[in-house]
């Protein structure tokens, strides 16, 4: 009985000092633990996605690629196979799971060393979120204690889907979603049974099992996840079976970032971090939603690219882009990968010329020939500037311009009609000038194509919102919306006369010329605009002043430094444009401005709403004046520098612009459903050669652009307000035309302007006319200028 006794005592005293020891080991692993507020206020850092308006990707910005993911958004069977890979028994322990530890432990004793830990999956959660990763045995004292306190602070469904989105998978992939994309090509909510046990079978060593670098070691990690599946009596055995056979293809969800759009991508990025900070747009997982139409942003950068092109042959050849030596040619060839986009027909790329002569070049590329023909050269010969480059003799000799051992730039005509011949090339240059376009939807203001550049990759300065440049004449409607409120209308005559302007300031004067170098007297303020005449826009704007000028571009929206002077009703003040447009929709939008929207909403990661864009408008100038302006503007596109215009056989409004010395080249067009603006231009400021004015320059990338475009929109005409009337003018003299008048024009007037004499023409016997009227209208120059000022 004494022993027993004694072995009692002993016993509860062994209790007792393992119970004291293991609370003193629990106090101090539990010492300074951290809180779960990482967990509970779970901000994983994820991916910000941007959306087109039809919901496509227009790109993502991250640091991690992560994309969050609820168990409903995921296929079934995906939480279940990493529960069988990596803990079977969730549902039934309390974040630890004492036999598998036991077991860990005896197989690390055996192994002298740490070679398994025996986690839970809630053991995992709290060693990525709040542990370091090294592997003691304090360290997992400390994870068992956190991941028991967890159990009790979130619900298991909860722990899991941290677990789904934050576990690292491999190739960059953070959670299962990023993960299928990356491995499949697919949404977490689409795996089969086959990908899902693959993707499970990856926490263990992502890099080691990895399917893209290990295959074959992946499918038996797969394997092995299948079978923990069928153990647990979560799969059957046809199921088994079928995903064990099913053959797998990797490949990787298509990444639309930086390769469409990129120029609106960028703006979108700026302004969100502007916004929210950098911080939040690269790992809060932002939802963007941009107001960019993919079909009009591909179309868009078409037409520019095409623009550019053109414009850089128009100056003829600059000369190849490297010349090898022949010991350099084989090494050259050899480093060319190309891919199947490479070899589409227009594709371009650099080719080494092997032979050339007086009708043309072989060339080579990678382990391809080529020919080229000297008709595809034509465009490269040397130019005067004097002259227009259509005036100067085409190329028809290759030897002038190409020599065996130079690289060009080759554009692909067509694939060799057999396996080993010849591909069919044509000779290309990739221009130094620059441009941009823009196209808004005047009803919202929303920005549907913005391109800011030849090419992003080559500078991602965004020539559309950054660079400011003088929009010239296409600045001019401003001036003629200010007349058209100060007395004047659509048949009023103004003289198209020298000027000359002394500037005490700068001791120099100034001589404003129109762009032909020549004078026109007399002329209707309409053809005035429709002319593009400088010197009738330089007395309207002295007329109703500079200060008014410049108020009404300010209400249109022009954030532009204008001078106090005269130089302004010319476009010398530099804008952007994106902000030139802006001002525009005052126009197409009946008198009304409305502020471009490129950032439609922002959502967090949870979707909720962080921003929302509504329209903003301000009344700019009145619904008439806006009507006369448009009208004046479609008779531009019929009968002045506009008419490329004319191609999409519908009503639209443009003008064009070009500073001095043809430094810059714009075409702004709109009509009552989409208005456009297209800039061409050195970044460098300089002239771009005779003749590349907006009319050539840029108003063909315009029209290519719209003509891609405008089937997705119905005929529509311009609306016309009350209180405006029609009437029948003559040409020359501005008053109604009578019986005979020779030509005439068809005006818009606000009612009670229009004229109300009749122009009266001379007998027939007398053989000349006076060029007077019924009303007096002056005989000469210096009567029109007293009366006018």
């Amino acid at each position: 009985m004494k022993i027993l006794k004694y072995l009692s005592i002993f016993v509860a005293t062994m209790i007792l000092l393992a119970v004291m020891a293991g609370g003193g080991l629990y106090f101090w692993a539990a010492r300074d633990l951290p809180d779960f507020k990482r967990i509970t206020d779970y901000q994983p850092s994820l991916v910000t996605t941007v959306l087109a308006r039809d919901d496509r990707v227009l790109g993502y910005f991250y640091k991690e690629k992560r994309f969050l993911r609820s168990l409903d958004e995921m296929a079934p069977i995906l939480p279940k196979a990493f529960l069988a890979a990596e803990d079977g028994g969730f549902y039934e322990h309390e974040g630890v799971d004492l036999p598998g530890i036991f077991r860990a432990a005896i197989k690390n004793l055996m192994a002298g060393g740490i070679v398994q830990g025996g986690s839970t999956i809630t053991q995992q959660v709290i060693k990525s979120l709040l542990l370091t990763p090294e592997r003691s045995y304090s360290r997992k004292i400390r994870e068992a204690i956190l991941a028991y306190r967890l159990e009790h602070y979130l619900n298991k469904e909860e722990i899991l889907t941290i677990y789904l989105n934050q576990i690292y998978l491999g190739a960059g992939a953070y959670g299962v979603e990023a993960a299928a994309r990356e491995y499949f090509g697919v949404h977490a909510s689409d795996l089969t049974l086959a990908q899902a046990a693959l993707l499970a079978g990856l926490p263990k060593a992502p890099s080691r099992y990895s399917p893209l670098k290990n295959p074959q070691r992946a499918v038996s990690r797969q394997h092995y996840v299948l079978s923990r599946l069928l153990d647990l009596g979560w799969i059957s055995q046809e199921e088994y079976e079928q995903a064990g056979a099913e053959e797998l293809e990797y490949k990787s969800m298509p990444d639309p970032s930086w390769t469409m759009g990129a120029y609106a991508l960028e703006e979108v990025r700026r302004r969100l971090v502007q916004d929210y900070g950098e911080d939040m747009v690269y790992t809060g997982g932002l939802k963007v939603r941009a107001s960019v139409d993919i079909e009009h942003q591909q179309a868009a950068e078409a037409a520019l690219r095409h623009g550019l092109e053109a414009s850089t042959k128009r100056r003829g050849w600059r000369g190849p882009v490297q010349h090898l030596e022949p010991e350099q040619v084989e090494s050259f060839l050899a480093g060319q990968e190309l891919d199947p986009q490479m070899l589409e027909p227009g594709a371009r790329l650099q080719v080494v010329v092997t032979d050339v002569s007086a009708k043309g070049a072989r060339v080579a590329f990678a382990d391809r020939s080529g020919t080229m023909d000297v008709k595809t050269m034509g465009w490269a010969r040397a130019l005067d500037p004097s002259k227009a480059p259509e005036e100067v003799r085409k190329l028809k000799d290759a030897t002038k311009i190409l020599n065996k051992g130079d690289v060009v730039l080759a554009s692909v005509v067509a694939p060799p009609e057999k396996s080993e011949g010849a591909w069919t090339m044509a000779l290309e240059q990739e221009p130094v000038v620059e441009g941009a376009l823009v196209s808004i939807d005047p009803t919202s203001g929303e920005v549907l194509a913005l391109v800011g550049g030849y090419d992003f990759f080559r500078s991602q300065f965004n020539r559309a919102t950054q660079a400011e440049r003088q929009p010239g004449s296409a600045f001019k409607p401003i001036v003629y919306s200010v007349a058209l409120d100060n007395g004047f209308t659509p048949a009023s005559v103004v003289l198209d006369a020298p000027i000359v302007y002394d500037d005490q300031a700068t001791n120099s004067t100034w001589k404003p010329q129109n762009f032909e170098g020549v004078f026109y007297g007399p002329t209707l303020l309409r053809t005035a605009l429709v002319k593009s005449r400088n010197l009738v826009t330089i007395r309207l704007a002295q007329r109703v002043g500079i200060d008014a000028v410049i108020d009404r571009a300010r209400a249109l929206g022009l954030r532009a430094d204008f001078p106090k002077d005269l130089s302004v009703s010319l476009g010398s003040a530099p804008v952007s444009l994106l902000n030139l447009c802006e001002a525009y929709t005052g126009f197409a939008r009946e008198g009304t401005r409305i502020a471009p929207r490129l950032i439609l909403s922002v959502a967090d990661a949870w979707g909720n709403v962080l921003a929302e864009s509504v329209p903003e408008t301000s009344e700019a100038l009145s619904p008439q004046t806006a009507y006369i302006v448009d009208s004046l503007l479609q008779q531009v596109v019929r009968f002045g520098t506009g008419w490329r215009a004319k191609a999409l056989k519908r009503p639209v409004a443009g003008k064009t612009g070009t500073s001095n010395n043809e430094q810059d080249a714009w075409y702004m067009g709109f009509s009552p459903y989409l208005l456009t603006g297209v800039y061409v231009g050195f970044d460098q400021v300089q002239p771009m050669g005779k003749y590349e004015t907006g009319s050539r320059a840029a108003s063909p990338i315009w029209v290519e652009y719209r003509k891609a475009v405008e089937e997705k929109y119905p005929v529509q005409d311009f609306a016309r307000p009350s209180e405006i009337v029609m009437a029948r003018i003559d040409a020359e003299k501005g008053l109604l035309a009578g019986p005979g008048t020779e030509k005439s024009l068809f005006l818009p007037f606000k009612a009670g302007t229009e004229p109300r004499e009749v122009v009266q023409l001379p007998p027939p016997s007398s053989g000349q006319g006076s060029g007077g009227s019924a009303s007096g209208a002056p005989a000469s120059g210096e009567e029109l200028l007293k009366q006018i000022f």
